[in-house]
């Protein structure tokens, strides 16, 4: 097989596939077969890397909820310890921080936190002269503790009840220093390091600014992210659906739960009044779940655990659906309801996913008779295949495949050709045999990853972000890459949604490649690439 196709060669193979691919069929689309989509991803549920200038007025920014830290005892010259990973008294007792000694912050206030350990407990000190221990299975105040920061990322640590913490010649952590500590190497005095600080979502946000400024802060993002601009962009640029991710509180709007904002129900009409205007279909995705399905900041997960598998959750879940579904059901720019985005294969089980996909999709169906229900694949690993076999419903079914060559460590060692080739040889005819099962139709969702193909962090220097894990690849081969990737997802039953709409950092996204001529969707059959 050629690897490195032409543009002519490629346009020519799409405009083919065009004409003659009419065996599948999406309902409701004018003028287009099939499902040429956009992520809007970063509005209505946070993603930090979309724009990080959200989070740069909040407070210790470096202390958000879910930021792991490691603590040095300056005088002992050893770490703080949550022995078996947690369930027993506390230890200063290391020369190395590893997961034993690294603790995961939930933030309480600008100077308050308390600290979790790698299997759950919390860290907790019951008053004065207490020997502080990791039994605790919730937080309240005795696992609440204050933290001062000097200039050189040294820090004490004091009680709600004003006790500063030390560490004792053997090796305990204990709440009786006596006095006020200086700076100096005394036994109260701590060398905090930041290990992670990884999750900047909705949740961060909200418990970082606190309720008053991440109102003001979010309003103005949600007027201004997204607005009808965007949806005449997309109209004239090929575009006809676009994929809106939100997050449980949803449904709770205007007064969601702490520390949530509200507010997007309001950003979500405005949604499909501006895509009925521009022709444009919109599929609402549950991006964020209650407790969060996968532990990424983009599910709203507070500190990177997964807590949706409880029934509470679920059940929770299911009544964001349904308000979901009644709300918008006759609205004529609804396509579909994605019930859950990228449940993770190794903290959700099939036992509860597919009870909960077959609940969704009844929901769903009661409102509406043929809007599009989609379930996503668990991201890990777990094969797509499951959802085909799991009889989740009967009629205008979609299962969302998420193929990414970044995320996957199975790629870092691949060369250019490489990638292509697995392109081909591994997912095209994955693709064709899920087309051909009989069963639900099948949708890339959110990453053809054209950022794969040019990814410049500044085009005029030249300087390349490799973001397919390729330190040697070529402009060409970005392209080929490019083009073969939407060679091959063209073919899917449903079609492709575009991984996102713009970004803070103005390349990579959908908005930079039309406006810089690296992609081009019309209506028609266009060369997709210059």
């Amino acid at each position: 097989m050629e690897l490195v196709i032409s543009k002519w060669v490629f346009a020519f193979s799409l405009f083919s596939w065009l004409i003659f691919s009419v065996a599948f069929s999406v309902e409701g689309l004018d003028e287009d077969s099939k499902v040429r989509g956009v992520n809007l991803g970063g509005w209505l549920v946070l993603e930090g890397w979309i724009k990080p200038s959200l989070f740069e007025g909040i407070p210790n920014p470096d202390m958000l909820d879910g930021t792991q830290v490691a603590f040095k005892s300056v005088k002992l010259q050893k770490y703080v310890c949550a022995e078996n990973g947690g369930g027993s008294d506390i230890s200063v007792n290391r020369d190395a921080a590893s997961s034993w000694e690294t603790f995961t912050l939930w933030r309480v206030s600008e100077s308050e936190f308390q600290f979790r350990t790698v299997q759950g407990q919390f860290l907790s000190c019951y008053g004065n002269g207490c020997v502080v221990s990791a039994t605790a299975k919730s937080a309240s105040s005795t696992e609440t503790f204050q933290i001062e920061r000097n200039n050189d990322a040294r820090v004490h640590i004091k009680t709600k009840s004003g006790a500063y913490l030390q560490a004792t010649i053997d090796n305990q952590l204990v709440a009786d220093y006596p006095g006020n500590p200086g700076w100096d190497d005394n036994a109260s005095t701590f060398e905090m390091s930041i290990v992670a600080n990884n999750l900047h979502g909705d949740y961060q946000l909200g418990n970082g600014y606190g309720h008053n400024k991440a109102k003001e802060v979010l309003e103005r993002h949600r007027s201004t992210f997204i607005d009808a601009g965007d949806f005449e962009f997309l109209h004239r640029n090929g575009i006809n659906t676009v994929r809106i991710p939100v997050g449980w509180w949803i449904a709770y709007d205007p007064n969601p739960p702490a520390p949530f904002i509200g507010g997007t129900l309001k950003a979500l009409d405005n949604a499909f009044s501006w895509a009925l205007a521009y022709k444009i279909k919109c599929i609402i995705d549950l991006h964020a779940a209650p407790g969060s399905q996968n532990g990424m900041e983009h599910s709203a997960s507070r500190d990177g655990t997964v807590g949706w598998t409880t029934s509470e959750s679920v059940s929770q879940s299911l009544h964001v659906i349904d308000f979901l579904a009644s709300r918008y059901a006759n609205h004529p720019a609804l396509l579909g309801i994605e019930l859950l985005n990228e449940p993770s294969a190794a903290s959700v089980p099939l036992d509860i996913l597919v009870p909960y996909y077959k609940h969704g999709y009844e929901i769903v169906r009661k409102r509406s008779p043929s809007a599009y229900v989609i379930v996503c694949q668990r991201i890990g690993n777990a094969n797509p295949i499951e959802l085909y076999q799991a009889d989740i419903g009967s009629h205008n079914l979609v299962v969302d495949l998420h193929y990414y060559n970044l995320f996957d460590p199975f790629f870092v060692n691949l060369s250019p050709i490489e990638n292509i080739r697995f392109i081909y040889e591994s997912r095209e005819p994955q693709i064709h045999a899920l087309n051909d099962a009989k069963g639900p139709l099948v949708f890339i969702g959110v990453s053809p990853r054209f950022s794969d193909v040019i990814s410049f962090s500044d085009f005029d220097s030249g300087e390349w972000v490799n973001e397919w894990n390729v330190t040697n690849g070529t402009q060409a081969e970005y392209q080929d890459f490019g083009r073969t990737q939407l060679e091959v997802y063209d073919a899917a039953s449903f079609g492709w949604s575009y991984w996102t709409l713009k970004n803070d950092r103005e390349h990579w996204d959908f908005e930079w490649n039309i406006k810089n001529n690296y992609l081009q969707l019309s209506k028609h059959s266009e060369p997709i690439f210059n």
